[in-house]
């Protein structure tokens, strides 16, 4: 997420990217009705008319059975990741995105992308109980930095190549808890909120423009702006500042933010990032390559 976290379920607009770091997802169809996980989350096996739960493979689970009207036989699957899924890159995003176009592929749907992102948000929210934008779930499918709003739909890719590093804090609370918590916050002041997040919008429609000018300097001004408005709706924390400010006293580091819900996870650099903060580093480049297949 580079910006509009947050704000983006209600209506704004929020930019995120893909990144150079990808997951791998290998779907064979069987001849029975079996289905087969092979995941560093776990094993798995059961039957396709009747999938038995299990939380470590949710995702992958829901998207299944989001295509049980062209599924006609098992499955093999496959996972890879070149990171945790303990670090906030997307990775349930990642996947979702690579199981609609594995499956759309095995089973010959030819869905468009607009389509399969619906599916998979559609999966994404049978999962997190209706909850969750999207937002990198559009990135993963289309690839480069993405313009996206959530109602009314809309998805625009942007051209650009600044420079990001990403921090992991070490810890971070799940996406549906943070907005939880928030709506606890805020319960009592839903005007005040409503006035935060149209002032979220405003600087992330700003910074559209500045990634469309290749303005860097501008969008890092920017990205300083939008955590202040993070941190006024209650999603900082002792950690992330820290960070924050050490990176922001670097002089290549134009910017720096919280990217994704907040209250752990990650912060983003836009810039040269010369000395590293928090409990791991992401040395990471925007990555045009969107969700593909990759053999047959």
């Amino acid at each position: 997420m580079l910006m509009g976290e947050h704000a983006v379920l209600y209506g704004h607009l929020a930019l995120a990217c893909a990144v150079d770091v990808f997951v791998y997802i290998g779907v064979r169809l069987r001849d029975d009705e079996q289905v087969t996980i092979d995941s560093s989350l776990g094993q798995y096996q059961s039957t396709r008319d009747s999938l038995a739960e299990d939380a470590r493979l949710s995702f992958v689970l829901a998207s299944i059975k989001a295509w049980d009207a062209e599924l006609y036989q098992g499955l093999d699957i496959k996972i890879r990741a070149e990171f945790s899924h303990q670090v906030g890159l997307g990775s349930s995003a990642a996947v979702t995105a690579a199981m609609m176009v594995a499956l759309n592929e095995i089973t010959g749907s030819r869905l468009g992308v607009d389509t399969l992102f619906k599916r998979g948000l559609d999966v994404i929210h049978a999962v997190q109980g209706g909850r969750g934008s999207g937002t990198d779930l559009a990135a993963s499918l289309k690839g480069g930095i993405v313009a996206y709003r959530y109602m009314p739909y809309s998805l625009e890719g942007i051209s650009g190549q600044p420079d990001i590093a990403l921090f992991y804090s070490g810890y971070k609370m799940k996406t549906p808890d943070v907005i939880r918590l928030i709506e606890k916050k805020w319960q009592s002041q839903p005007a005040l909120l409503n006035s935060l997040y149209q002032l979220m919008n405003q600087t992330t429609e700003q910074a559209r423009l500045a990634i469309l000018e290749q303005d860097w300097p501008r969008l890092g001004s920017l990205m300083n702006v939008y955590q202040g408005l993070m941190d006024a709706l209650g999603v900082n924390d002792q950690t992330l500042s820290m960070m924050i400010y050490q990176l922001r006293m670097q002089p290549g580091v134009l910017g720096c933010k919280i990217s994704g819900s907040g209250l752990g996870d990650c912060v983003i650099a836009l810039g040269q990032a010369q000395q590293s903060v928090g409990e791991q580093a992401f040395a990471l480049k925007i990555s045009n390559q969107g969700t593909e297949v990759i053999g047959g």
